[in-house]
């Protein structure tokens, strides 16, 4: 049974709240709550988690994608390398660029022979500042990040960040930051095994 809109905000807050403790996180966490329609955003406008609700589903599969990677790789004592709070910085916040950039629009679309308008989500940047460095910006507005949390959302998109095409930056992030390559194997995972393309 799926859950609805307000399950997954309740659970994702309960998540939020119980394990990101830092200065500043109650601040960001009001503003995904009042100010940005993070609940009830799409993931994306035509694949992965493109339905009311689905940047929420998309970022609890993104941090449940990455406590199984972390455990697997590092062990039941991953916390002595990386801790319950930036576990659910990283996975929990690595779409934050995506928030009040969706709106929706309506298309012409013809259906057994008929054309009728259907709805579509429009993609409104109204802050073009990238992807993974939008979302940094955006959360180092309310609260501070480790430099390993920076980097593993700044490259998160991995190889389908146009940046990379002629820059060794990004491998050198994933070289220097393993929880990076994580974060991005675990985004692949949610996006691709968990949640449907369309």
């Amino acid at each position: 049974m799926e859950k609805t809109i307000e399950q997954n905000k309740e659970e994702f807050i309960n998540i939020f709240k119980s394990t990101i403790k830092r200065e500043g996180a109650d601040k960001l966490l009001d503003y995904l709550i009042n100010s940005s329609d993070f609940f009830t955003a799409p993931a994306s406008g035509r694949r992965h988690s493109a339905f009311e609700g689905g940047l929420c589903v998309h970022s609890m599969n993104v941090y449940n994608r990455l406590k199984k990677n972390v455990i697997n790789e590092y062990g039941e004592n991953y916390q002595d390398i990386i801790s319950d709070e930036s576990i659910a910085v990283m996975s929990l916040l690595h779409d934050v660029c995506k928030v009040n950039t969706y709106t929706t629009d309506y298309r012409n679309q013809k259906v057994d022979g008929q054309w009728i308008q259907v709805p579509y989500f429009a993609y409104n940047n109204s802050l073009p500042y990238g992807h993974g460095e939008k979302s940094v910006y955006i959360i180092s507005g309310f609260m501070r990040l480790t430099r390993e949390e920076a980097m593993a959302i700044n490259w998160h998109m991995g190889g389908f960040d146009p940046r990379v095409q002629n820059s060794s930056d990004m491998s050198e992030a994933f070289l220097r930051f393993p929880n990076a390559v994580l974060l991005h194997v675990s985004d692949l995972e949610a996006t691709y095994l968990d949640e449907k393309i369309q």
